[in-house]
């Protein structure tokens, strides 16, 4: 048998990789996330996590516990609702960013929407910075988007990543030429963070490609038009990381909530977070 909330604090480990922001986001204090995975570890036989000062990562057998947690926690929620007797309705308009197009978001959602048929769930798939503006302007619920930068700490934290360069396989970037971008139009944060790294290394560019979707920007990628900053943890298929180009750093995903949240995006944020793993993976 193990332990719900040993697992529960295994997976939030293991989408942030920080025991510290673990500790936030479960609202405990390190010492406790470090307790449960320790017990969870225990119980298994088996390190799950291979950590230092610097780092934290996932061992063979962590990556393994991934699905067994998931499906274990998966399986109690069910149990729960259905002794509960509690039954979601209402109108929910979710926003998600563009990076998840091609993610396991999708499975998500369909488990949220068979748990609880009765809520009219609207998707809008944008730019994360143009989610941010809806939901400012109340027109969204809940949002899943990138965090705007260094200081931003609204909502939770669901994934923390790194940007890279990405392009087809054997594009080289010459570096006495402008570099080729393929980008978002704005408000793109990526975009906004491509343009703001050249220019701070001092290197020249030029918009090669503009598109409003992630396909769009995918199809002249891999056509070799140039390179395009993206997550690391979502690099679509058919395309490969590029060298030779400054470093764009870190990034973070967070769920927003309106002001109003509704039990019905209450729910919605609790299953993106259990299911957060799977947002590194493709369909």
């Amino acid at each position: 048998m193990y332990d719900p909330m040993q697992l529960r604090t295994f997976l939030t480990v293991a989408q942030t990789l920080s025991f510290t922001q673990a500790a936030g986001r479960l609202g405990v204090r390190q010492s406790t996330v470090s307790q449960h995975v320790r017990r969870l570890e225990e119980a298994t036989g088996r390190p799950l996590f291979l950590r230092d000062t610097h780092s934290v990562e996932l061992t063979e057998d962590g990556e393994a516990m991934l699905g067994f947690a998931r499906t274990i926690l998966e399986a109690h929620e069910r149990a729960a609702a259905f002794f509960t007797g509690t039954r979601l309705r209402g109108r929910l308009r979710f926003g998600a960013s563009e990076d998840f197009v091609l993610s396991r978001l999708p499975e998500i959602l369909e488990g949220f929407r068979h748990e609880h048929p009765e809520v009219d769930l609207e998707l809008s798939v944008e730019l994360s910075g143009t989610l941010h503006e809806r939901l400012d302007a109340g027109r969204l619920d809940l949002v899943l988007a990138k965090r705007r930068g260094p200081g931003d700490e609204r909502g939770r934290l669901v994934w923390r990543d790194r940007m890279v360069w990405i392009g087809a396989e054997g594009l080289r970037v010459d570096p006495e030429r402008p570099v080729p971008l393929i980008v978002f139009p704005p408000p793109g944060i990526t975009r906004a963070r491509a343009l703001e790294v050249l220019e701070r290394d001092g290197r020249a560019w030029r918009i090669a490609c503009t598109s409003g979707s992630l396909s769009g920007l995918v199809a002249a990628a891999r056509a070799g038009l140039g390179v395009m900053a993206h997550t690391r943890g979502l690099i679509p298929p058919g395309l490969v990381r590029v060298g030779g180009l400054p470093e764009l750093g870190p990034v973070e995903f967070a769920l927003v909530r309106g002001p109003r949240a509704s039990p019905a995006a209450e729910a919605l944020a609790a299953a993106v977070l259990s299911g957060a793993d799977r947002l590194t993976r493709s369909g």
